[in-house]
């Protein structure tokens, strides 16, 4: 089967800063795929490298069968790709509904603002944020305004939604409610790639995990498998990290 996302040997250059070094990577369809490594590890440049905020210095970048890679974020979107921001930032004078409208009419395909309005309010309510719709945006909190991120991204109707972060700065039970909803989206065949720090999120959440280092995919395989490899664990996991491991029986 074609993979819906595949990267070939993508690298990308910052000066003399390689954040990408020749990266190969593909998802299939359903998949729900975490990324995770250490600060400057190149994650957050791999998806704006995705999603065209940046182009490729080289390489190739494959979606659904087709070329993407140097096409401009917008037309990227509308083939299906939708992502969340680390640092949350809706138009704060919008209301909740009409930061999701903006979305379904600028990425989602809707016609009109009657059919936008529609569609917001779906998945308004499948991120629990009804209550809030007239409300403007600023005053959400963060957990909010991290529902508002995953709603618009929805909003978007993508096949692969791209999570950068979702779960930064929130408290126990809000990551709880989180995963839920992840899950929620995923029960949906919505491909998902997570850009995480929080294992217990990678690790209820992901069948597979991809693992960046100084720009290089230094491991790729089932979570469980990925959580004892060596070479993880001396980059990003640490020791202590693996012993609480095997004290759990994992």
């Amino acid at each position: 089967m074609t993979p819906l996302l595949k990267l070939e040997n993508v690298s990308r250059r910052f000066g003399g800063l390689l954040a990408l070094d020749h990266v190969s990577v593909s998802l299939g369809r359903g998949e729900v795929v975490g990324l995770i490594g250490p600060n400057g590890a190149g994650k957050t440049t791999f998806v704006n490298v995705v999603t065209g905020l940046l182009r490729p210095s080289s390489g190739s970048i494959e979606f659904d069968g087709h070329r993407i890679d140097g096409q401009r974020p917008d037309r990227i979107s509308r083939h299906g790709i939708a992502r969340t921001f680390q640092i949350v930032q809706p138009f704060p004078r919008l209301s909740v509904r009409e930061n999701v409208a903006a979305a379904a009419l600028f990425a989602g395909g809707a016609k009109t603002q009657t059919e936008a309005t529609s569609i917001a309010d779906e998945h308004l309510a499948f991120c629990g944020l009804l209550a809030d719709t007239n409300k403007p945006a600023g005053l959400l909190p963060l957990a909010g305004r991290k529902r508002l991120e995953l709603a618009k991204g929805l909003a978007s109707k993508p096949s692969l939604l791209l999570l950068d972060e979702v779960n930064a700065g929130l408290n126990p039970s809000e990551i709880d409610e989180a995963l839920r909803l992840i899950a929620a989206i995923a029960s949906r065949g919505i491909t998902l790639l997570l850009i995480e720090h929080l294992m217990k999120v990678v690790a209820e959440s992901c069948s597979r995990l991809l693992v960046l280092h100084q720009g290089r995919l230094i491991a790729d395989g089932p979570t469980q498998n990925i959580m004892k490899n060596e070479d993880v664990i001396e980059a990003y996991l640490g020791r202590r990290y693996a012993d609480m491991q095997k004290g759990a029986g994992i």
